[in-house]
């Protein structure tokens, strides 16, 4: 046993290890696919021990969940479409192919985990906020992504976690065209 392992209690060992199984198991087959059971496996540890340690999956996901938003790189998006590329790039993000990377938990957990609440602050401070400042003035820029922010996560809560019927029923073309044009606004400050 190494020294470093002696002086680290077995508790927080344990912690990491459940931590470490299941950043890498969500990132591979998203929130949905991860059983608890298979992170226990992963870490060695029987999978009660992450209820004991998290309380639940959920909670668990926001603390290790760093989901790549995988901005486009506005500052070579045609200024008139900047709004438009944006809401296909969300609803691409959460309907499509990466929509089980959990951003719906991670969401839903915000309003009432603070692990969860931080991730998604700083995936604005990372992702939305560097995004959007290149899409405008830059003395306006924390005021567009704030904005860009509320509105996208706005969608998000309505359509994916309160599934508001008339909001779910909007196509993605609606949605585009609807939602692009204030986003659009807020995006460039024009």
């Amino acid at each position: 046993m190494t020294e470093q392992r002696r002086s680290t209690p077995k508790s927080i060992r344990t912690r990491e290890a459940i931590e470490a199984a299941a950043k890498e198991l969500f990132s591979i087959n998203g929130f949905e696919r991860t059983t608890v059971r298979e992170i226990g496996a992963r870490a060695g540890i029987d999978p009660s021990m992450i209820i004991r340690y998290f309380g639940s999956k959920d909670a668990l996901f926001a603390r290790v969940a760093t989901p790549d938003l995988e901005l486009p790189d506005l500052s070579a998006t045609d200024s008139h479409a900047i709004g438009e590329t944006l809401v296909r790039h969300f609803l691409a993000q959460w309907e499509g192919e990466k929509s089980g990377k959990g951003m719906t938990v991670l969401l839903r957990s915000a309003t009432s985990n603070e692990d969860a609440a931080e991730r998604l602050l700083d995936i604005f401070r990372t992702q939305v906020f560097p995004a959007i400042a290149r899409a405008g003035p830059p003395d306006t820029a924390p005021l567009r992504a704030g904005l860009v922010g509320s509105q996208l996560l706005g969608l998000a809560l309505a359509r994916y976690v309160l599934r508001l019927p008339p909001v779910v029923a909007m196509s993605p073309d609606q949605i585009v065209r609807s939602v692009g044009e204030t986003i659009q606004r807020y995006a460039t400050g024009a």
